[in-house]
């Protein structure tokens, strides 16, 4: 077919301007563009497919489509420390103030002092001390309400942004993905519930009533006003961490999970539990061994050792030995935050 050299122009053009579009709509297939192809990626595509393909061997009903994460360490930052640690020191100085003969007691003593070298040193005693003291004695909404004053206004020491810019990117995609082939995706943390509720909703799209976290006894009475509260008691109902998740998840949610993710030994229990039921199912482990865009550390594969969201050799050799995907950050991450290449 003969074109004149106007026509032409005008097809290369009205090409040219359409390959944008059909770029953004090749981008737009891939569910999990902050992953790296290889062994991570597919397992969860494979799993999504599985329970989604009706009449299929794998089909799971999206009522019992349950994805259970960590938060700490697995959906965000959990080093130096994590962050609810940093909001309990923060409140140190109020619960002095309201109680001056604290002051020379440790470890607030310790807290006060702001040497950081030292409160490095504290122990977790000494941290459940902090954690009584700074969690407790208040009703639930004014709780939620200086929790979700602090979180706007603290700023992470190594990026200088807030804590909750500091969820990694994959798995908020991750969660996306799951959400729209029929998950319920929830948070199962060894944090305070009280504490990850305040956001969960807003920052991972998790509705409060799917968070499962350490939760203290509160307490119903009145107050000044003779309007009725719930006031946080200084006693632990639940320590949501190792066995106590499993536990926490058939308490607050009722189902076991067909995925599992977690990041420490204290998640796996966790997976176990999750892998434990019929059908086609899938445990997954993140191992921070990238120090350039985040932090490394294990002990496992060498890696250095952290008293913080351990990762032991004898639970990554477990992870192989059963089939539970263990995610290299390094490797199977493209992409960390949303806010860095």
């Amino acid at each position: 077919m003969d074109v004149d050299r106007r026509s032409f122009v005008a097809i290369v053009l009205s090409a040219a301007a359409f390959a944008p579009a059909l770029n953004a709509a090749s981008a737009q297939t891939d569910p999990l563009p902050s992953w790296s192809e290889g062994p991570a990626k597919q397992a969860i595509l494979a799993l999504v497919k599985d329970v989604t393909t009706e009449g299929g061997a794998g089909f799971v009903p999206p009522a019992e489509r349950i994805a259970t994460f960590d938060q700490d360490g697995t959906l965000w930052v959990e080093q130096p420390i994590y962050s609810q640690i940093v909001y309990c020191f923060d409140k140190v100085p109020d619960v002095a103030k309201a109680k001056p003969e604290l002051e020379h007691v440790e470890p607030f003593k310790t807290v006060l002092s702001g040497d950081r070298r030292e409160i490095a040193k504290l122990s977790m005693d000494d941290l459940v001390k902090i954690v009584a003291a700074t969690l407790t004695g208040m009703d639930v909404e004014a709780f939620q309400k200086e929790v979700s004053d602090w979180i706007g206004k603290a700023r992470d020491p190594r990026w200088r942004r807030p804590f909750t810019d500091l969820v990694y990117q994959p798995q908020i995609e991750l969660l996306a993905h799951l959400r729209a082939n029929g998950f319920r995706t929830c948070i199962v943390t060894g944090g305070g519930q009280d504490f990850v509720r305040v956001y969960s909703d807003r920052v991972y799209g998790v509705p409060v009533e799917q968070v499962v976290g350490s939760a203290g006894e509160v307490k119903y009475q009145y107050d000044a006003h003779g309007e009725p509260i719930l006031m946080k008691e200084p006693k632990l109902l639940l320590n949501d961490d190792h066995a106590g998740k499993p536990e926490g998840i058939h308490l607050v949610l009722g189902r076991r999970p067909i995925f599992a993710f977690g990041n420490s030994v204290g998640d796996r229990e966790m997976c176990e539990y999750a892998t434990a039921g019929d059908g086609a199912r899938l445990a997954m482990l993140v191992l921070h061994d990238d120090a350039d865009r985040e932090y490394a550390y294990g002990p496992a594969q060498g890696l250095p050792p952290s008293k913080v969201g351990t990762f032991t050799q004898a639970l990554y050799d477990e992870a192989k030995a059963k089939g539970w995907i263990v995610v290299s950050m390094k490797k199977d991450w493209s992409r960390v935050f949303a806010f860095a290449n």
